[in-house]
């Protein structure tokens, strides 16, 4: 397993930006999909966004399609999720999830990770 630790959560306003950080430490983090969820209060859990361990294929909720971005690097141990065209509705805890697989598998089961972060704050004022 992997130790994650996600930063960049805020206060903004309704069509403004936010970049979200997940720093991992661990060795098999490199081989890890990861994902990006969110809990607003009340609510389930739901997936918001996955990317392979490649970085080369994603996954996005419709919600979000085309307004965020999730990219990695590897190099940093860090998965980033920039999300654009905030909206009220986004406001959330986000948390990032990591899961050592073998091959390049997206996962939108919550389920299917072992391995969570803390969560950081995201508020979208209208």
């Amino acid at each position: 397993q992997v130790q994650l630790v996600e930063s960049g959560g805020g206060l903004v306003q309704a069509g403004g930006s936010l970049r979200l950080s997940c720093v991992a430490s661990g060795r098999t983090f490199s081989s890890s999909t990861v994902g990006w969820f969110r809990q607003a209060p009340g609510k389930e859990r739901e997936f918001v966004a996955a990317i392979v361990w490649s970085g080369r294929s994603t996954d996005y909720a419709d919600s979000v399609k085309d307004r965020f971005t999730i990219s990695r690097d590897n190099a940093k141990n860090t998965v980033y999720l920039q999300m654009n065209r905030l909206k009220p509705e986004d406001t959330a805890v986000y948390y990032c999830a990591a899961q050592a697989v073998f091959g390049e598998l997206l996962i939108r089961n919550p389920n299917g990770f072992g391995s969570w972060g803390q969560g950081t704050q995201v508020t979208v004022s209208s």
